[in-house]
């Protein structure tokens, strides 16, 4: 959250990620942080998200639970994996599509001391902390085909963010049938205009 409030800060309070490309040249330390932040939330094997997801998602497939549940833990991660990649690649590829005369650097100290110090905890914290818990290893059995099925929703989601984001849209969408049901749900149930409408007077 730090990473991104920075490129949204430097970026003039912008948070429309199609004006985000390359970002890495211009702030590689926030960037840095950003990617290695996402991928531990995405649960990618050693980082701290790992262990916490994959524990989680182990003990979801040792439990008796009801088969839509299930499918909805392993859903979700893949919606993470999805939007973190999605992300990635719209602000750290492609052009820039800001204003040409704008220029944004890693120029904070404070902020890159805080987003270092998150840095060390996102790839240190989660096996210190299983160890501090689990001074004993923590056996899960489990068979291949459940064993391998939380890092192949975290490839699987993040082929779909990748794949969604190479899409080109048209206005031919099926959305467009129901604009005024889109704008209202997308517009958090118009309470912009209610905050600033009536509230602000």
């Amino acid at each position: 959250f730090m990473c991104a409030g920075s490129m949204i800060h430097n970026l003039s309070d912008s948070q429309d990620i199609r004006f985000m490309g390359s970002i890495v040249n211009f702030m590689p330390l926030t960037s840095v942080c950003f990617n290695v932040s996402s991928l531990s939330l995405c649960g990618i094997p050693f980082l701290a998200g790992f262990y916490s997801s994959d524990l989680i998602l182990e003990m979801v497939c040792l439990s008796w639970i009801n088969c839509l549940i299930f499918f909805m833990y392993f859903i979700s991660t893949g919606l993470t994996a999805s939007y973190s990649f999605r992300l990635f690649y719209y602000s750290m590829s492609g052009d820039n599509n800001f204003y040409s005369s704008f220029s944004f650097n890693d120029s904070s100290y404070f902020i890159s001391f805080g987003m270092l110090s998150l840095l060390f905890v996102s790839v240190f914290g989660g096996s210190l902390l299983s160890w501090l818990i689990f001074p004993i290893p923590y056996m899960v059995v489990l068979p291949y085909y459940l064993s391998f099925l939380t890092i192949f929703t975290v490839v699987l989601g993040s082929y779909l963010g990748y794949y969604f984001s190479n899409i080109n849209f048209s206005y031919d969408l099926f959305s467009l049938n129901f604009l005024s049901f889109v704008s209202f749900s997308g517009s958090m149930w118009f309470m912009p205009y209610l905050s600033t409408g009536f509230i602000s007077y």
